[in-house]
């Protein structure tokens, strides 16, 4: 674990390991929960099976840490350990009861899974936007609180912004990181969902699907110019004598057989000038 991570999250996850003075007790897996906290929401089935095999020939041999709750108990930690134990069909399972609030709660099992980097890389963007949106950091302090760089924070906190469908290639492990990243590049999400797609189809590395990027926002800059060469001489030289008569910046924007007239104002003051203007016109 870093030394930068703050030493009250650090004793936190320290107490989750269990001391030999602790009382474990066998707590029914009916009266327990899942962590309503926990930033992990895919567990690998073939994981989840090995961990149960574990278990059926050396039986838990660590105790999850839970607390009490209005009806039964919160798992705070060993949750894997709770669904192998479910999957063999175990009544009870060994467990040390702890008091924590709610925001111990959460620091514990956003910050713990973080630091072991047990999560795919969309959790972890969702875990740390959920550790800066209740605890009010910034970026660079929440890097201090993990032990991660400012831009490293900043690259997981852009996968936030992509569509749903690529976000789910990402949380099943379709895509990677490095993937992401590429596509989180893009603003227009049409072409994020095609090379998404080609990227999943065509089995891309991330080079290639960075060449791809390229390749794309190149044409599309080319693609502007074009269109901006392209522009009616005569709607120019319309814009060129209003912008003289108004003395401000004019946009003409024409759709076919109509289109809008834009007039830029620099303060109150100069939009009043030109509201008189066009009253004087009228």
């Amino acid at each position: 674990m870093s030394k930068r991570l703050g030493k009250g999250l650090d004793a936190l996850i320290t107490s989750l390991s269990i001391k030999e003075d602790d009382k474990i007790v066998e707590i029914p897996l009916t009266q327990l929960r899942a962590n309503p906290y926990q930033p992990r929401k895919t567990f690998e089935e073939e994981a989840i099976k090995e961990l149960a095999e574990s278990i059926r020939e050396h039986g838990v041999i660590q105790p999850i840490v839970v607390r009490q709750a209005l009806r039964g108990y919160e798992i705070i930690a060993g949750e894997r350990r709770f669904r192998a134990s479910q999957l063999l069909g175990n009544a009870t399972i060994p467990a040390v009861v702890r008091t924590y609030n709610d925001q111990q709660v959460m620091e514990i099992a956003l910050i713990e899974n973080v630091q072991r980097e047990d999560l795919n890389s969309l959790e972890v963007a969702v875990a740390y936007q959920a550790i800066m949106n209740q605890f009010n950091l910034t970026q660079e302090e929440l890097s201090l609180k993990v032990g991660k760089s400012r831009s490293h924070i900043a690259n997981f906190l852009r996968l936030l912004s992509l569509p749903e469908e690529i976000k789910d290639y990402v949380s099943r492990g379709t895509l990677s990181m490095g993937h992401a990243r590429a596509l989180a590049g893009i603003k227009d999400d049409a072409v994020r969902r095609q090379l998404a797609k080609q990227t999943v189809s065509g089995e891309w590395s991330v080079r290639e699907l960075e060449e791809a990027v390229q390749n794309t926002e190149t044409k599309v800059n080319v693609k502007a110019k074009q269109k901006a060469k392209k522009r009616d001489p005569f709607i120019e030289e319309i814009e060129e004598e209003l912008r003289e008569k108004f003395q401000t910046t004019v946009r003409i924007k024409p759709n076919k057989d109509k289109g809008k007239i834009e007039l830029s104002y620099f303060g109150k003051n100069d939009l009043e000038r030109l509201l008189e203007l066009l009253k004087a016109m009228a």
